[in-house]
């Protein structure tokens, strides 16, 4: 257990302090020192021969640059003969395009599972893939986590009234299934159309929401357009109060005044991404699942099983 490293780049080192602390270990050392045409330089600045390496990098917030930073990192530490070197992602960027729903579109979740394996990655560490399939992207072992489990406890310590769980489209029906299932309650479907990359149009709301508390789940929060709308629709339906459980808090462009304004009361969002800063975050509770990734490096390192304990 004890002869393995963790990485940290430049994307979101608090997280990956949290995960170090969680460990009992600390960070290695790496020098990124840009060239002057922007150019990303990185050395390792310990000695990885035949040892485990874990790099933590969250593709968000300036994904091209952060990407280009992790396969330079993965490269490094290859030829430095490390012994194996997981990627620890705790948001996976450019899942959204996982297949090919419109003519002549890149399948870009498939192009990044590409790029990692070819830098050397040997093990993908990351949480609530927007599309669970993307696993069969890679030729590598991939883990995929669950922040499910900490933030419907987080949801839990609010004691709703007659809550229920709300996919705010179709797309995340097993997501409120499961969170359903977790807290023992009903779940609602809200039947979405979408006008453009930022408006969405809510057909109907399939369920029962009339006087009840509605918890709104999804794996991302991007511009807040699916969350307001469905939020909308749920006060227009009767709803009393609304809450939202969301992994990745992207939160872009003008996501949070959207938010604030909206009837939305409390958002409990992991700390996968780091939350933007300069904005007023009163409805924003940051939820930590270091301890899970903490622990999968653990059942990693052990040969334990992941599944048993996150599934």
């Amino acid at each position: 257990m004890d002869d393995y490293i963790l990485f940290s780049g430049t994307s979101h080192p608090a997280f990956a302090q949290e995960v170090a602390d969680v460990l009992k270990t600390s960070l290695g050392k790496v020098d990124f020192h840009p060239f002057p045409d922007e150019e990303i330089y990185v050395q390792i600045l310990e000695n990885v021969r035949g040892r485990d390496i874990f790099v933590v990098q969250s593709i968000a917030r300036k994904p091209n640059d952060y990407l280009i930073e992790l396969l330079i990192m993965i490269d490094a530490l290859k030829r430095a003969s490390s012994q194996s070197i997981t990627a620890v992602i705790p948001y996976f960027g450019y899942s959204r395009q996982d297949r090919k729903d419109r003519p002549r579109v890149a399948i870009t979740a498939k192009l990044i599972a590409n790029l990692l394996t070819q830098a050397g990655a040997d093990r993908v560490l990351t949480m609530d893939l927007h599309a669970g399939q993307i696993q069969g992207f890679f030729d590598i072992p991939v883990d995929n986590l669950y922040a499910r489990p900490i933030l419907a406890e987080a949801v839990k310590g609010l004691k709703l009234s007659n809550p229920v769980v709300l996919a705010p489209d179709l797309g995340a029906i097993k997501k409120a299934r499961a969170y359903a299932n977790h807290l023992g309650v009903d779940f609602a479907v809200v039947d979405k159309r979408r006008l453009s990359t930022e408006k969405v149009e809510v057909s109907a709301i399939m369920g029962d929401v009339k006087g009840r508390d509605v918890v709104i789940v999804d794996d991302l929060c991007s511009t807040g357009g699916t969350l307001v709308t469905a939020a909308n629709a749920c006060i227009e339906a009767g709803a009393k109060r609304i809450f939202v459980a969301c992994t990745h808090g992207l939160l872009v462009g003008q996501a949070i005044e959207k938010l604030n304004k909206s009837p939305i009361e409390k958002i409990f969002i992991s700390n996968t991404v780091p939350l933007p800063e300069g904005h007023s975050l009163e409805k924003i509770i940051q939820v930590s699942v270091a301890s899970c990734f903490g622990e999968a490096i653990r059942c990693i390192m052990s040969a334990e099983s992941i599944s048993s304990i996150f599934n």
